[in-house]
């Protein structure tokens, strides 16, 4: 299929010289005359929504922008994250790959855009891509834990939120943007990204355009594994190259907004399109399109009752179709809207907090041979309270969430008769913050946690090619349920710091996909059963960066999570080893490089029907140069798997047929005005 033949691509081209010229107009006028370049906050504000600062969270948020967000992006949502403490990928291939936290992917990790669900198809399927690409992301926010108390049961493992800002929030008197190129890497990738934002201090525009492409993934050795070769004579086939590996995908954005003193009201409107090789299947390709538009307004320091309120909203609509050979075999749809209600009061007995309410439709329909899931609409409301009582340097937070889900299935010649199930999930939570001295903080979070079972584990009745079983759900289910106690010791002393935590979290009915052993007997695929089971999660996590000079800084961080089914006396399948890594940063005027190494140990931990994963090293490099010019930029050559070493991820469900990709440099630049 041809891009330039694709109706929705046609909407999407049709934005882009609209894009391309104005960065134009704007970086010429940005060289003519002298510009002041506003930088937007980086506050996270994902894990707290009375924007208080990483140090003053109570759970453990990670958050990557600036120049350390743009050196580190990679194809994938997924891949970006990968590494950070407590994350690990899905890598489903080098094109589809979702965070996983602490363990646990799917339904229990929330993936936002903006602060609003992307509304894709992804946590359906590990072939199906996340909607949002990292070219055009601002800021990430990574909440490791349980988060369902503000975001919903889709948050028992925590929250990733992508920020965009392509609805400008604060007042803009000039221009801004931002540019960033890359070549290499084992994929060939070429890619580039354009961002400008425009205002008079009243009125703001953004825009922004991204192209991505790369060949079939060079690999190290054979994409099929020893161990599963040995296991069932899979044959080592398709040396140093990862076959059906490719992906051309592009997309841009116009957003516009009102600013105030003291807050904003803007729109914008985003496509994104994305053509890739499934790699599971070498014939078949997936050509996914998005388009959403997002409506956002906040004011603060209202003089009344209500100091703060912050309304979103965001409608979605998705689609993908699988091809093989060209010719269309499945179609999936989400056509969803999200919205989110939000005030903050003033200070009352000493409490600072918000009362919330947040509302979700979304209706699911898969179409063709391969759709073993039927047409869905599922509805979710919820009221939260979060509440803070700072004592002294110290404080504790708490709250609480009741919420109602409908899960509908439809009727249908293949799935039978339409279903109707619904669910009360409430959510609780107590935490604390208490500082030991100017350096060092301990933090605790207690939570229960209930999430509503998805439309995939209640429904499910079919062949899933991209898993290779036939999937079957259980529409009897009771909510998820979860208790879980968090806490972590922190120490900074200016630019050095320290982060070391532990977690336990133990589910009554945790909802996992099993291996039942039997074979069905039509598509002579494995028969896999959505089962709820009792489970435990506990691990440990840490990070730190260590001053040596002043130009060179040491990084260490380093993760372990165990994950056992109590119920069979069992490990729980994808769970990523032992990981330790360590780093050097120098830095000399406007010079800078780096070196980073991560070990992954052997995982021995496997569940039933699941192949043991080797160990290996991990070294990448890093060198930059920022020009001595007028603007910011920025040159960098990036080298990976130095040792070119064989990586497979043991949280990937292809992780013995999609190695990672070989030895090999990238070559960029970013500039910013």
């Amino acid at each position: 299929m041809s891009y330039s033949t694709h109706p929705q691509m046609r909407a999407a081209f049709a934005i882009k010289p609209v894009i391309l010229a104005l960065a134009s107009l704007l970086i010429n006028n940005a060289i003519a005359e002298e510009t002041t370049r506003i930088d937007l906050p980086a506050v996270p504000v994902t894990g707290n929504p009375l924007g208080a600062g990483s140090d003053e969270l109570v759970v453990p948020v990670s958050v990557l922008n600036g120049r350390e967000l743009s050196l580190r992006r990679e194809g994938t949502l997924g891949e970006t994250l990968n590494g950070l403490p407590g994350v690990s990928a899905t890598h489903f291939g080098p094109n589809a790959s979702r965070p996983v936290i602490r363990g646990l992917d799917a339904e229990r990790v929330r993936i936002m855009q903006n602060g609003v669900g992307v509304l894709d198809a992804s946590s359906l399927s590990f072939d199906h891509a996340v909607g949002v690409d990292p070219l055009i992301i601002e800021q990430i926010d990574v909440v490791r834990g349980p988060a369902a108390l503000l975001y919903g049961g889709s948050a028992m493992g925590g929250v990733v939120n992508a920020i965009d800002h392509r609805i400008p929030k604060e007042k803009l008197d000039g221009i801004t943007g931002r540019a960033e190129s890359r070549f290499g890497g084992p994929d060939s990738t070429r890619n580039g990204a354009a961002v400008v934002d425009i205002g008079n201090n009243l009125f703001a525009i953004h825009g922004d355009v991204y192209t991505r492409k790369t060949s079939d993934l060079d690999i190290p050795g054979f994409s099929v594994s020893r161990r599963k070769s040995e296991a069932d004579g899979t044959p080592r086939e398709n040396r140093g190259k990862l076959v059906n590996s490719s992906s051309d995908g592009d997309g841009g954005a116009l957003g516009a907004s009102l600013t105030f003193d003291n807050g904003y009201v803007g729109l914008s409107y985003s496509t994104l399109d994305n053509n890739y090789g499934t790699v599971a299947e070498e014939a078949v390709r997936i050509d996914m399109n998005s388009d959403r538009w997002d409506l956002a307004s906040e004011f603060k320091n209202l003089d009344t009752i209500i100091n703060r309120a912050k309304f979103r909203m965001a409608h979605t609509d998705y689609e993908h179709k699988e091809l093989e050979d060209g010719i269309i075999g499945t179609t999936f749809k989400n056509r969803g809207l999200e919205s989110s209600l939000e005030a903050g009061h003033s200070p009352m007995f000493g409490l600072n907090g918000v009362v919330g309410f947040q509302f979700g439709n979304t209706n699911f329909e898969a179409i063709g041979e391969e759709a073993f899931v039927p047409s869905v609409n599922t509805q979710n409301k919820a009221v939260y309270v979060y509440e803070e009582l700072p004592i002294n340097q110290h404080k504790i937070t708490f709250g609480g969430r009741m919420g109602h889900t409908t899960v509908d299935s439809k009727d249908s010649a293949t799935f039978g008769a339409g279903q109707n199930n619904s669910f009360n999930p409430n959510s609780f939570a107590l935490g604390g913050l208490y500082r030991i001295d100017d350096y060092w903080s301990l933090t605790s979070n207690l939570s229960h946690n209930e999430r509503a079972p998805s439309y995939f584990e209640l429904y499910a009745n079919g062949p899933h090619v991209a898993t290779g079983q036939f999937e079957v759900g259980n529409s009897g289910f009771d909510k998820e349920k979860s208790n879980g106690l968090d806490a972590q010791l922190r120490w900074k002393d200016g630019r050095n710091y320290m982060n070391v935590g532990a977690y336990y979290t133990r589910f009554s009915n945790f909802i996992g996909l099993f291996d039942t052993g039997n074979v069905d007997p039509v598509d002579l695929l494995p028969i896999a059963e959505f089962r709820a089971v009792r489970a435990v999660f506990k691990g440990l996590e840490f990070d730190g960066k260590f001053g040596l000079t002043d130009n060179l800084d040491l990084t260490v961080r380093g993760d372990y999570v165990h994950a056992r089914d109590k119920t069979n006396s069992d490990y729980l399948p994808r769970i990523a080893p032992l990981r330790l890594g360590a780093g050097l940063l120098y830095k000399l005027g406007n010079f800078s490089a780096r070196l980073d190494a991560m070990h992954a140990f052997k995982q021995n931990d496997t569940a039933d029907n699941e192949l043991k994963t080797d160990s290996y090293t991990d070294v990448t490099a890093l060198v930059a140069y920022k020009l001595p010019i007028k603007f910011n930029v920025e040159l960098f050559a990036k080298a990976t798997n130095l040792l070119d070493d064989e990586i497979r991820e043991h949280a990937s469900f292809l992780k013995d047929i999609s190695p990672a990709g070989e030895r090999s440099i990238l070559i960029g630049a970013r500039a910013d005005f």
